[in-house]
């Protein structure tokens, strides 16, 4: 075989088809509208799951709430009403000759999923429960009345469960007031304590 017979095969191996280049960019554009959906569907699906862990935590701060409320009114005939002095004593209420059960048992947050809450307390009584979470609520508004100090609150931890008896049931000022308390109320102060969680 003659050499330039060669060399023309040789240029006619590396001409370049149009089609195959086309081929390739239409793929590359579905792979990038494939990762954008993706991207969208991982999006809706975060914003629908905490909407969903909001909905648990209102329901389960509420359940807390509840139980405080109950704990505070059911004082044994000639006992003085006081708050709770942890969180234990509101699965076993020994109080009684045979022991309350005021809640059902110790939930978790449903917000960070472990079983620690901050405790407002007064002296060494827990009046309340709140996230320990600082993520920024999605539901800004439209609370049931016991509810109504969580509008625009700018993380979880705002949200507040607390039982006040003069106040009914309902949450507190996500901040106390940062001088002397009223004279009718005892102080109140937000620690983090954990909370044993206790099996269904």
């Amino acid at each position: 075989m003659t050499p330039h017979i060669i060399f023309a095969r040789h240029r006619q191996a590396r001409v370049f088809r149009p089609d195959r280049g086309v081929v390739l960019l239409a793929l590359l554009i579905a792979l990038a509208l494939l990762a954008i959906g993706l991207m969208s569907a991982v999006d809706v699906w975060t914003l629908s799951r905490q909407r969903e862990r909001e909905q648990e935590l209102l329901f389960v701060g509420d359940q807390y709430r509840k139980a405080i409320r109950h704990y505070y009114l059911s004082a044994p005939a000639g006992g003085q009403r006081g708050y709770p002095p942890s969180i234990d004593v509101l699965l076993q209420d020994d109080r009684f000759p045979i022991p309350v059960r005021h809640l059902r048992r110790a939930y978790p947050d449903p917000i960070t999923g472990n079983a620690e809450w901050g405790l407002l307390r007064a002296g060494d009584r827990i009046l309340g429960v709140y996230s320990l979470s600082e993520v920024h609520p999605i539901k800004q508004a439209g609370f049931p009345p016991a509810d109504q100090t969580f509008s625009d609150a700018a993380g979880y931890k705002d949200w507040v469960f607390a039982y006040l008896p003069r106040r009914g049931v309902g949450a507190v000022p996500s901040k106390p007031a940062s001088g002397p308390p009223p004279t009718d109320r005892p102080p109140m102060t937000p620690s983090p304590t954990p909370s044993r969680r206790s099996p269904s």
